[in-house]
């Protein structure tokens, strides 16, 4: 699923936006036949920190943000939850790898 299918969430935060994307993550398992089939698909996330009205596509306008590795959520609430408590942390400041900072120095 490309990112423009996607439904998009749209959270203002402290002067800022934070845009959110829940995907289920297509998984087979095998099964004790050793034939695949379908599990419930988990959730993950994408998203990025914007100002209001920029425009995510140009560089320096955004700060996107995923879930990490193999985090997956059993439901796509789940994983929306987690998606603005991330973009929180990124306005915040709390995020250890992350922020807002080159957005508010950079004039954009």
């Amino acid at each position: 699923m490309s990112d423009e299918t996607l439904a998009w969430r749209m959270i203002e935060y402290e002067g800022f936006e934070i845009h959110i994307a829940a995907r289920a993550l297509e998984h087979e398992a095998a099964s004790a036949g050793g034939r695949s089939s379908p599990v419930s698909a988990p959730y993950t996330y994408i998203g990025y920190v914007c100002h209001p009205g920029a425009d995510p596509k140009l560089p320096g306008h955004a700060v996107p943000f995923h879930a990490d590795g193999e985090e997956v959520f059993e439901t796509e609430a789940a994983a929306c939850e987690e998606a603005v408590h991330v973009g929180r942390s990124i306005v915040d400041g709390t995020h250890p790898d992350l922020t807002v900072l080159p957005l508010v120095t950079g004039g954009v």
